[in-house]
C-alpha cells in the first residue's frame, strides 16, 4: 500500500540522475550558479507549487584518483569502446579543489554520478531548511589508511591474477572473443561486485556462454581466493544472431544471480546434479511453463567440457547449465532426485548432452 508522506525540496528522478527541485531551491541555483544549470519547468502531480528539472551543464575533470579510496577505470577488455578511459567505479570520492575553478554545481568527468556543490552553495541551501538533500565531504585528506590503500592494491593485483589464470582458461575451450559482456548497471552479490559474461565460439557452430567474475577473489580481501568456487556454463547450438540479447544470456544471468545470493543453491549445485526454476520472462515459449517459470539442470558432466579449471588459489568447478522443457520438469517433479537422475542419463545417452536448446523432442514422454 502506498503511503502519503511530505514532499521533498530536493529529489532525484530518472533512475536517480535528474535533481527536480522545488523553486525556493531553484531560485537559489540561478541567482548562485547561473552558468553551471540550465533550469526547466516541470509539473509534479498532486503540487500546486512550481518544480524544476535541474540540467547540471558544467563538468570538472577534478577527482583526484590517488586521494580518493578506491578509483576503478573501464579498459579495453570490457567491451564498451565509448567507456575506455572514464571511471568503472569511485569509492571515497575526493577532489583537487584546484581544480575547479569557479564552478558552484558541476558533475565530475568520467563519473557522472556524483553531483558537488560549493561550500558557499551548500550553505546557503542548508539555512533555506531545504529538505531531502545529504552532503558528503569530498575535499582534504581521505580517511583511508596507508594500511588500508596497500590492502586495496594487493586485493587489485590478486583479481588481475585471477583474471589472466581465467582468461587462459576459457581459451582452452574454443574461439574466446575479446569483448567481456557486462549490465549497464553494476554491482550486486558476486564476489568482487563485477558481473561479467564471456562468449566462447566452438566447434560445430556451437556458442558456450560462461560466467566471467563468481570465482573472483572477494571484493577487499586481501587473501588468495577463488571467490564462490564456481563458474557457469551454457552451451547452445541455436545460432545466436545477437548474444547480449539471446535467451542463453538471458537465461544463464538469472542462474548466475541466484547463485551468487544464496548459499543453499551454491551448496547444492558443489554437492552434485540440482535442478532450479528461475524466471521465464523474455524466454522462449518452448522453455516456459505455465506458471511463468524456465527449469534448468545444473551439474551435468560434459564429455567435451572440463569439469574444472586452476586458479592462483586452487580449483573452481566448472558448472554446466542445461534448460529443460516444461514437460521434462514435470517429469522430474513427479520422480524426484531418481526422475532427476534419469533424465540426465537419457541426455547423455541420445547424444545432446549439456547442450541447451529449444527445438528438440523432450528427453521423457
Amino acid at each position: 500500500m502506498v503511503q502519503p508522506s511530505k514532499p521533498l525540496d530536493f529529489s532525484l528522478a530518472d533512475g536517480g540522475s535528474l535533481p527536480i527541485v522545488h523553486s525556493k531551491v531553484a531560485d537559489i541555483l540561478a541567482r548562485m550558479a547561473p552558468q553551471d544549470v540550465q533550469l526547466l519547468a516541470v509539473k509534479v502531480e498532486s503540487r500546486p507549487e512550481p518544480y524544476f528539472l535541474v540540467n547540471v551543464t558544467r563538468i570538472e575533470k577534478c577527482i583526484d584518483d590517488e586521494a580518493s579510496e578506491e578509483v576503478v577505470y573501464w579498459t579495453p577488455k570490457d567491451g564498451l569502446p565509448e567507456k575506455i578511459g572514464t571511471y568503472f567505479s569511485v569509492s571515497g570520492m575526493r577532489i583537487d579543489p584546484t581544480k575547479v575553478g569557479d564552478a558552484r554545481v558541476f558533475r565530475t568527468w568520467g563519473w557522472h554520478i556524483a553531483l558537488i556543490v560549493s561550500e558557499d552553495l551548500k550553505q546557503a541551501l542548508e539555512s533555506l531548511g531545504a529538505t531531502g538533500m545529504k552532503f558528503v565531504e569530498v575535499t582534504g585528506p581521505s580517511s583511508r589508511s596507508d594500511q588500508e590503500r596497500a590492502r586495496e592494491q594487493k586485493f587489485r593485483e590478486a583479481w588481475q591474477q585471477v583474471d589472466t589464470a581465467r582468461e587462459a582458461a576459457w581459451r582452452t575451450l574454443g574461439t574466446l572473443e575479446q569483448e567481456v559482456i557486462i549490465p549497464v548497471v553494476v554491482g550486486g552479490t558476486w564476489p568482487s561486485r563485477r558481473q561479467a559474461w564471456r562468449v566462447i565460439h566452438r566447434p560445430g557452430g556451437h556458442t558456450l556462454l560462461v560466467t566471467d567474475g563468481l570465482s573472483d577473489p572477494f571484493h577487499g580481501q586481501a587473501e588468495p581466493s577463488t571467490g564462490l568456487g564456481l563458474e557457469l556454463a551454457l552451451e547452445t547450438s541455436e545460432l545466436l544472431e545477437d548474444v547480449e540479447k539471446s535467451w542463453p544470456l538471458l537465461l544463464l544471468e538469472r542462474v548466475a544471480d541466484e547463485v551468487a545470493e544464496h548459499e543453499q543453491v551454491r551448496e547444492r549445485v558443489k554437492a552434485g546434479l540440482f535442478s532450479m526454476e528461475v524466471s521465464g520472462s523474455g524466454m522462449p515459449k518452448a522453455l516456459v511453463t505455465e506458471e511463468g517459470r524456465v527449469a534448468v539442470l545444473l551439474g551435468m558432466s560434459s564429455r567435451t567440457l572440463p569439469g574444472h579449471f586452476t586458479l592462483p588459489a586452487g580449483e573452481v568447478r566448472l558448472v554446466t547449465v542445461k534448460a529443460l522443457l516444461p514437460r521434462e520438469l514435470a517429469y522430474l517433479l513427479e520422480h524426484g532426485v531418481q526422475g532427476r537422475d534419469e533424465l540426465a542419463r537419457r541426455f547423455v545417452e541420445s547424444g545432446e548432452g549439456h547442450l541447451s536448446q529449444t527445438r528438440r523432442h523432450p528427453g521423457v514422454r
